[in-house]
């Protein structure tokens, strides 16, 4: 299902990154989301992208989105830094692979640069009811978007670095130091998430109480391979530096996607026959599905339900 949003206002979050409101164009409210929630926006004819949800997610009378402009990008970041109000676009409903966990006895929260969007959320529905939670804030000096609003909901809660030195500093205390019971949640670079799941890891944290979700795109080079794609009787050979959904998508064969990072699940495909290297955050161990933005082939081909 979508919905037709209006864009009701824009700001400024941080030098280079766009607050954007929407309302619905039917003039209805917004539904209500869980927390970490993300919004498939249409930015360009079948082009879409995931963009997390940062404002209240109990009946809230808008949606909000922040976008950091990627000039090296697709194109998605930097037609959201044109929008006006008045402007329309088409949506998703809500969706989230990143809530919190309602029997968590602390919600341990990091967050870098842009990763703050989701967190923002967990921390807005954390504040309403009352949660225990902190929140560790990694930033480049002068880039924090939504630092006023986590200092104002957060309190002494709130944790801010800046340098890749102090911040795994800050992750070895946090994840040594929780009550046990806590789960913690990490989104931004893959460089922060993965530091803050070694750093777990070594603290022998069990894996069911570490969530993550990366905020740039995977570009790990493969090994090349060839992809059959049976539904629509055609083959494509994916290059190293490609991923499987670039691929499909320049041969002209239709497969939905939002995000491009495997964290959403939207372009989770059936594989009938190969081995395949999982790189995604949403697989969970499922045999017989692939995430095309970013997982590949084990091995020199892939049959493909597409």
């Amino acid at each position: 299902m979508t919905l037709e949003l209006r864009v009701d206002a824009v700001t400024e979050a941080c030098p280079g990154v766009r607050s954007v409101a929407f309302t619905r164009a039917d003039g209805g409210p917004p539904p209500s989301y869980p927390p970490g929630s993300h919004l498939g926006l249409e930015w360009a004819p079948g082009r879409w992208n995931a963009y997390s949800l940062t404002g209240t997610s109990i009946t809230p009378d808008r949606w909000h989105v922040s976008v950091a402009l990627r000039r090296d990008g697709s194109g998605g970041s930097r037609r959201m830094h044109r929008l006006r109000p008045g402007d329309r676009m088409r949506a998703t409903m809500p969706r989230s692979g990143f809530a919190p966990v309602d029997t968590a006895r602390r919600h341990l929260l990091v967050a870098g640069g842009i990763g703050v969007t989701p967190v923002l959320s967990h921390v807005r529905w954390h504040a309403f009811w009352g949660n225990p939670f902190s929140v560790l804030y990694v930033h480049r000096t002068g880039a924090a978007p939504h630092l006023d609003e986590l200092r104002e909901l957060c309190g002494d809660r709130l944790t801010t670095v800046t340098g890749r030195a102090a911040a795994a500093g800050r992750i070895l205390r946090l994840v040594t130091t929780a009550p046990f019971g806590s789960h913690l949640y990490s989104c931004g670079p893959p460089g922060l998430t993965a530091a803050v799941g070694a750093a777990a890891r070594d603290a022998h944290w069990v894996d069911a109480r570490v969530h993550s979700e990366d905020f740039e795109r995977r570009t790990e080079p493969g090994r090349p391979f060839r992809a059959v794609l049976r539904r629509s009787g055609r083959t494509v050979e994916v290059g190293a530096a490609e991923s499987l959904l670039d691929a499909v998508h320049r041969i002209g064969v239709a497969a939905p996607s939002l995000c491009r990072n495997g964290v959403c699940g939207e372009c989770l495909t059936p594989v009938r026959h190969g081995a395949v290297e999982h790189r995604d955050a949403v697989h969970a161990g499922l045999d017989g599905r692939i995430a095309l933005c970013v997982s590949r082939a084990a091995g020199p081909a892939l049959e493909l339900d597409l």
